[in-house]
């Protein structure tokens, strides 16, 4: 085991511990030759099964299992052609999502895949070109150097990753949603080929294979940021940060109660008044 991957894991379980998550954060690595796929990772393919992308990441938070994922081991063949491990026209892929109907015609389908046009980016398709899958891991004891991070939670551990993230500035999080894709496109495959972070809202395979709760969401980042989003946790708002498990305050507002900005926009606005109120007289 190198020195990076065990410094992984302990960024991992600090970054588990602080947030209290409930399940691991998921750590993915692509893989462009079969050979790279470590003996530890499972392989469903191995056994006669097949299984989805959204149940290997559950597999891993859940379970704590390592689970080699490629076109033959896949159950969702779109995922698989998306990721680029087999190769088919993106016009049969357009095809097969029109004829779900996901939405309701061509000129819908269109609307809403124009959503993912990061991956229709020609520089964007030579970083997947050569994949032939990824090996999925729990972050806490992963066996590989991830690319990303997946990690699942409520919408107040999301929140406190976003601020985290954006807490100097440097990695605002911008995301769509289209219910469909979420975690293994949106999640994984987009955060890898734009180098970006981007809020998952599980969708049908996560909610209806993977068993993901209703309250889940996720968030996927490239790996190199956990360490960032883990040492700026809770520090957005200073004092006033809602921590984990959230702080809340219920009944009347006392007037000098608040955040500094409110006290100091409160100033403003009283000087404002004050300011017409001479000029009134």
């Amino acid at each position: 085991m190198t020195e990076n991957i065990q410094e992984y894991r302990n960024i991992g379980q600090n970054f588990y511990d602080k947030l209290r998550l409930l399940t691991y954060p998921v750590a993915i690595k692509f893989i462009k030759d079969y050979e790279e796929i470590p003996e530890k990772a499972q392989r469903p393919s191995k056994i006669g099964k097949k299984i989805t992308l959204c149940q290997a990441f559950t597999m891993a938070r859940r379970w704590g299992e390592h689970v080699a994922m490629t076109y033959e081991d896949n159950a969702c063949i779109t995922s698989s052609l998306v990721h680029q491990w087999k190769k088919v026209p993106i016009k049969d892929i357009l095809e097969s999502q029109i004829r779900s109907g996901y939405h309701k015609d061509a000129k819908a389908e269109m609307a809403v895949q124009s959503q993912y046009g990061a991956l229709a980016k020609k520089e964007n398709y030579f970083k997947i070109k050569d994949h032939v899958g990824f090996i999925v891991a729990p972050l806490i004891k992963t066996i590989v150097e991830p690319d990303i991070i997946l990690v699942y939670g409520d919408p107040a551990q999301m929140t406190h990753i976003v601020q985290s993230l954006s807490y100097e500035g440097k990695y605002l999080v911008n995301s769509s949603f289209i219910g469909f894709g979420e975690s293994c496109l949106k999640g994984v495959l987009i955060p890898y080929i734009t180098d970006k972070p981007e809020v998952v809202l599980p969708g049908t395979g996560d909610r209806t294979l993977a068993l993901t709760k209703e309250e889940e969401m996720a968030i996927g980042m490239p790996a190199k940021l956990i360490s960032y989003v883990n040492e700026n946790l809770f520090k957005s708002g200073e004092s006033f940060n809602m921590g984990e498990p959230s702080k809340f305050f219920v009944g009347n507002i006392p007037e000098d109660f608040g955040q500094p900005a409110w006290s100091f926009l409160r100033r403003k606005v009283e000087k404002q008044e004050n300011e017409k109120a001479k000029k009134g007289n």
